[in-house]
């Protein structure tokens, strides 16, 4: 269950393309919708190879072009489990949006 401040899912792959979700999602459109300025941003990465970078890209990216003010990368112990509570309080109580990563 998403705590309250994350009221929205949106699964995009490596390559830009959404996954089927309820409808299609533009990931251009949504970004150009979302008001990012200043927000901090939360990356979850599960360990898997790649992961890191694809989430410090995608970082980095969100900061240039969209005026996200810091962002962090968080790590879960492995790939099979959920984020460990430290880093999901962490999150809520420091972070406007937040963003996992599936590396491979």
């Amino acid at each position: 269950m998403l705590p309250q401040r994350f009221p929205r899912m949106i699964s995009i792959t490596v390559n830009g393309e959404p996954r089927q979700l309820e409808a299609p999602v533009n990931c251009a459109e949504l970004l150009a919708r979302l008001d990012l300025a200043g927000k901090r941003v939360a990356l979850i990465e599960n360990t898997k190879y790649n992961s890191d970078k694809l989430l410090e890209r995608i970082g980095n990216i969100l900061k240039a072009e969209h005026g996200v003010a810091e962002w962090k990368i968080f790590h879960k112990h492995n790939s099979s489990v959920p984020a460990h509570k430290e880093v999901i309080d962490e999150v809520k109580a420091g972070y406007d949006v937040m963003v996992a990563g599936v590396g491979d």
